[in-house]
C-alpha cells in the first residue's frame, strides 16, 4: 500500500514545502503552557494573545526564525531573603511556536492586564492572469 501526500498528487504541483510544514508543526509541542487565543480581527489580520500574568515586559521575546514566530518566556526567581509558606506561582519558562505563511508579517506586541497581543497580517493575493502564447516546435 503506498501512502498519498499532496507531492505525489497528479493536479497539485509544487506543495512538497506544504507537507513539510504540517510535518514541521506536527513536531512542535503541544504543552498548555501558556493558554493562547487566536482570533481573526479582519480578513487579513489576526492577534495571538498568551496570558503572561506575572512576566514583566523584559521576561518575553519575540523572533521571527525561518518563518516561524517563537515567542518565549523567562521569569528570574526572585525568592530570595523571602520566606514562603506556600509557593504555588512558580517562576517558571515557556516557549510557544507559531507556523507562519510565506505572506503573513508580524506587526507589533503589546502587554497589557497579563495578556500578550502580537498582531500579524496578511499581505492581499494579487488576482494574476497570464496568457501564455503557443508557438509552432
Amino acid at each position: 500500500m503506498t501512502k498519498m501526500t499532496l507531492g505525489s498528487h497528479p493536479h497539485m504541483l509544487g506543495f512538497e514545502q506544504l507537507e513539510r510544514l504540517l510535518e514541521r508543526t506536527a513536531k512542535s509541542g503541544n504543552e498548555g503552557y501558556p493558554p493562547f487565543n487566536i482570533e481573526q480581527t479582519s480578513d487579513f489580520s489576526y492577534r495571538i494573545t498568551l496570558a503572561v500574568a506575572g512576566f514583566a515586559e523584559d521576561d518575553l521575546q519575540i523572533t521571527v526564525e525561518d518563518r516561524t514566530l517563537v515567542i518565549r518566556g523567562r521569569q528570574t526567581d526572585d525568592g530570595d531573603g523571602r520566606v514562603f509558606l506556600h509557593r504555588g506561582i512558580a517562576a517558571r519558562q515557556f516557549q510557544r511556536t507559531f507556523v507562519l505563511a510565506d505572506s503573513v508579517e508580524v506587526g507589533e506586541a503589546i502587554i497589557e492586564n497579563g495578556l500578550l497581543h502580537v498582531d500579524l497580517t496578511r499581505a492581499k493575493p494579487e488576482t494574476v492572469v497570464q496568457t501564455i502564447s503557443i508557438r509552432k516546435g
